[in-house]
């Protein structure tokens, strides 16, 4: 949707949040946005009301988007600036978020743009009204503390140390093989518990999304991931969904994390 080029450096485009089904105004009137030159406002599109602001069309160059793109901190402030606009309004009614750095030359453009995919709009509306995005991620259960690879200490001499024990070699392949075969079966049993997490969860949910696990984000965090996934839950079963975790946290012993309610941008689809 972004309409990006060459423009004069005081010329004027407007900056699109969220579509929304009635917001109320006075809730996004005080926002700052992504700029502190103009308010945060509306703009009608029929049945929808697109959230806006107007912003110089030179900060939003490919140049100076690809530059902003590379600055870490500036990238985190308009992040935050912009979903703080897209909270504000969910908060107060059905929306659809749009992507970051969504913009148009000109309320008309924007307008235009926007009305043409009014049906995908009320499509995704209906599909999240009433509902949030709640975060699940699963780590396996911990290692027992004395499943590893070492020999146990005997107090040995010289002559030990220079010939192997009878059955030496064949004691380590046994124990090799054991330890290899204890993790392939913790392997199994923690995907059978991810499936099982993520089908339960599923049941109560009214979509569902899974991603990539990742791999260790702490220092000294040795957790293994196993479910990252993300749910569209009605606002009526955000309780339960809740208990569903504790309970499958004693049934399972797995670790096993919350996140939300958010709003729902894994489940609005492409727009």
């Amino acid at each position: 949707m972004t309409e990006r080029g060459p423009e004069p450096s005081d010329a004027k485009a407007t900056y699109v949040f969220a579509v929304c089904r009635n917001p109320d105004p006075a809730v996004v009137a005080g926002l700052p946005g992504v700029t502190d030159e103009a308010a945060v406002g509306t703009l009608p599109l029929g049945t929808l009301t697109a959230i806006v602001q107007p912003v110089r069309a030179g900060d939003f160059t490919d140049e100076a988007w690809q530059a902003r793109l590379s600055d870490q901190r500036e990238l985190e402030r308009y992040a935050r600036a912009h979903h703080e606009v897209v909270a504000a309004a969910a908060a107060c009614c059905p929306t659809v978020p749009l992507p970051m750095a969504t913009l148009y030359h000109g309320e008309e453009r924007a307008r235009e743009a926007l009305a043409r995919e009014a049906d995908r709009f009320h499509a995704a509306l209906g599909r999240i009204a009433h509902h949030a995005e709640w975060g699940v991620k699963v780590y396996a259960p911990a290692c027992p503390p004395n499943d590893t690879d070492r020999t146990p200490n005997r107090r040995t001499t010289p002559a030990d140390r220079s010939r192997p024990a009878p059955g030496a070699g064949l004691a380590y392949l046994d124990r090799k093989r054991g330890l290899q075969e204890r993790r392939e079966r913790r392997q199994d049993e923690a995907l059978r518990t991810a499936e099982a997490v993520d089908a339960e969860v599923r049941g109560l949910a009214t979509a569902s999304r899974r991603l990539r696990p990742h791999g260790p984000q702490a220092a000294g965090d040795r957790r293994v991931q196993i479910l990252n996934a993300t749910y569209l839950v009605a606002e009526h079963r955000a309780d339960e969904f809740a208990l569903l975790a504790r309970t499958l946290r004693k049934r399972t012993g797995a670790d096993i994390e919350l996140s939300g309610p958010w709003v729902p941008y894994s489940f609005v689809g492409e727009v």
